[in-house]
């Protein structure tokens, strides 16, 4: 066939242009796409679609940024379909707020962004002694260039402006606050004659034709799921390292290059004498206080030894002075520059002349001088190793990648010709479901790998997956060795199942007829009630009774009180409650009012937010195209 092809490849191209051609005519180019990848669309926001490689990128980034932060959460969790299409409904919401920040022309003033980056401490720590911003120990924290932040920061602001104006006027009046909070913390007293299907277990009597019978009416509860036995290798940065090749000459250079990294730098001890001079006080108060200092040098060059005299006496500095001037052994960075540099020049017993720092003017003695120690290089060889081999698993990390998924590829029947060249061990793993197990992880807690193992083409050809992120620098592909559909349970395996489930069913249904004879009894002569002690609940406290219990409760007629209440607790069995009277809310201090209101402000502003986006939403016709998750029993297995 493929012979053919290549006979006839002038005859083919000529067909195909015939058929290509009139596409672009009738669509145009954007058109003609638009049209090949309509089936990636998952939502569109103000006619702009958002398409699915869009989407599974914009959750990488989030499950790796969230990984991070959290290097003990469970991976499954943050590849679960919830988490994913919380990931979507964020996309539409930003895209939302920003159409409409853009339509009202919001836009964020350059000097208050550059306040906000100039008093943001994040940012700081990217900046060095001089105040320099270090842009690529930034880009590697970050994943971003600092263009890009500045880009998502002014965004961000942006679409806050949207919501501004609705969630600031929100307010909630003491007499609301009264209102709404009295229907959560006002209470009842009530009794409580539980009815529970354990105390009517012993009556029940099933047999075999029961439990046939029961099996056969809830065969889809009973069902093994389908498995896989699989086999995988995981590439990962640790993989890279392994692989990375690094000489002694290498070792050395790098050892040559970051002494200061490996050793304690030095260290030096100085006295001074300040004369404090604020940078914005009036020129001559700081050429006052600069003859100061320059007079109490001239006495120090006279008599160095009063140096301490003179520092108790007249230093302004109040953590020195009364220790004539002496401060601690300190490194570079950790003084003012000015001070700093004047420090570091100085030879040991040297005064300095006077010298201008942003907090006045200092008379500086160096004191001690601790050398730096740097310990030899067979010591600290495989640190240093560890470090090299780290900065470039990344490089080789992507080599690897491209060799990975090459050779997965075209050797499709086998993993071993990968497991082979990149020294990664063949792993195997037994039972495999398309969803991850509680407690599965790396690749066995990945949608995205498990999904591409049961591909059909997977299963049908036993072939192997291609090469799936899985984590951060994390790549896995594997292959099926056996398949095992789902099926129903023989009756034989899941008997015990049956039985306990069918007795727990007519248990509670005997629960429930005994409770609703004694709910009618006890109305008739509430002198033969047997009942608990009386307990207050209500919507707003703690309790152990269910929250159907209580919610039937606080439903009872307040004007018709004590009165008798029913309630089917289903497979928990039932309840008689007697509602003896109301327990009025505890009256809160003026303080608790005050945060009670601010709490109540908030949930309004938010909500408000939500019926303003809604409405955003509805102008800039919204469309989610995939549907949400819904939560699935699992089906039973033996």
């Amino acid at each position: 066939m493929f012979e053919t092809f290549r006979k006839h490849n002038k005859i083919l191209m000529f067909f195909l242009f015939l058929l290509i051609i009139p596409s672009f005519v009738l669509f145009g180019v954007e058109g003609y796409t638009e049209f090949t990848r309509g089936s990636d669309k998952v939502a569109v926001v103000d006619g702009h679609p958002i398409t699915r490689p869009d989407w599974e990128a914009q959750h990488r980034n989030d499950a790796d940024r969230l990984r991070q932060q959290m290097p003990s959460a469970d991976p499954s969790l943050l590849d679960s379909p919830a988490a994913r299409y919380a990931t979507l409904e964020r996309m539409v919401r930003d895209r939302v707020l920003v159409a409409a920040a853009n339509s009202e022309h919001l836009v964020v003033p350059d000097d208050r962004l550059a306040r906000m980056f100039a008093e943001d401490p994040a940012l700081s720590a990217f900046r060095d002694a001089e105040g320099k911003f270090d842009r690529q120990r930034f880009m590697q924290a970050t994943r971003m260039t600092p263009e890009q932040y500045e880009a998502a920061v002014r965004a961000d602001l942006s679409r806050q402006q949207v919501l501004a104006g609705v969630t600031s006027t929100a307010l909630v009046s003491q007499t609301q606050a009264d209102v709404l909070l009295d229907a959560v913390y006002a209470g009842r007293e009530i009794q409580v004659a539980r009815f529970e299907p354990a105390q009517f277990a012993a009556k029940v009597t099933v047999n075999d034709a029961d439990l046939e019978t029961y099996y056969k009416e809830h065969a889809a509860q009973f069902q093994a799921p389908e498995q896989a036995s699989i086999e995988y290798i995981v590439l990962d940065l640790d993989a890279a390292k392994r692989a990375v090749s690094v000489s002694e000459a290498d070792l050395k250079s790098y050892y040559e290059q970051n002494q200061s990294r490996f050793g304690a730098p030095e260290e030096r001890r100085a006295s001074h004498i300040l004369i404090t001079a604020p940078q914005d006080a009036p020129a001559a108060e700081r050429e006052k206080a600069k003859g100061k200092a320059e007079q109490l040098l001239a006495e120090v060059r006279k008599n160095p030894a009063g140096f301490a005299d003179l520092a108790k006496k007249n230093s302004q500095d109040p953590g020195s002075a009364e220790k004539g001037g002496q401060l601690d052994f300190v490194a570079r960075g950790a003084m003012v520059k000015p001070f700093e540099d004047a420090m570091f020049a100085m030879k040991k017993g040297d005064v300095s002349d006077v010298v201008e720092s942003e907090f006045g003017y200092h008379i500086i003695r160096l004191d001690d001088i601790k050398p730096a120690e740097v310990p030899p290089f067979e010591q600290v060889k495989a640190r240093i190793e560890d470090e090299v081999r780290a900065q470039q698993a990344t490089q080789e990390f992507a080599k690897q990648a491209e060799t990975l998924s090459d050779l997965v590829y075209q050797q499709p029947e086998s993993l071993q010709a990968a497991a082979d060249q990149l020294k990664l061990p063949i792993q195997k793993a037994e039972g495999v479901t398309r969803t991850p197990a509680a407690g599965a992880k790396g690749p066995l807690a990945s949608r995205n790998f498990l999904a591409a193992l049961f591909a059909p083409e997977s299963l049908q050809r036993k072939q192997n997956t291609e090469a799936i992120e899985v984590g951060t620098n994390q790549l896995a592909a594997g292959r099926v060795l056996q398949y095992a559909a789902a099926r129903t349970l023989p009756l034989e395996e899941v008997k015990s199942q049956v039985r306990e489930r069918l007795v727990n069913e007519r248990a509670a249904a005997l629960a429930k007829a005994e409770g609703e004879a004694k709910l009618k009894a006890w109305q008739a002569n509430a002198a033969g009630a047997s009942l608990g002690a009386a307990t207050t609940v209500s919507r707003g406290a703690a309790s152990t009774q269910p929250a159907a219990l209580i919610e039937a409760a606080l439903r009872a007629d307040a004007a018709k009180l004590p009165a008798w209440v029913g309630v089917d607790l289903g497979a928990q069995g039932y309840a008689v409650v007697k509602v003896n009277k109301g327990v009025a809310r505890p009256a809160p201090t003026d303080e608790q009012k005050l945060q009670e209101r601010t709490q109540l402000a908030q949930a309004v502003a938010g909500a408000e937010a939500q019926a303003y986006y809604e409405l955003l939403k509805e102008r800039l016709k919204v469309k989610i195209l995939v549907p949400a998750p819904t939560e699935q029993a699992e089906p039973t297995g033996s």
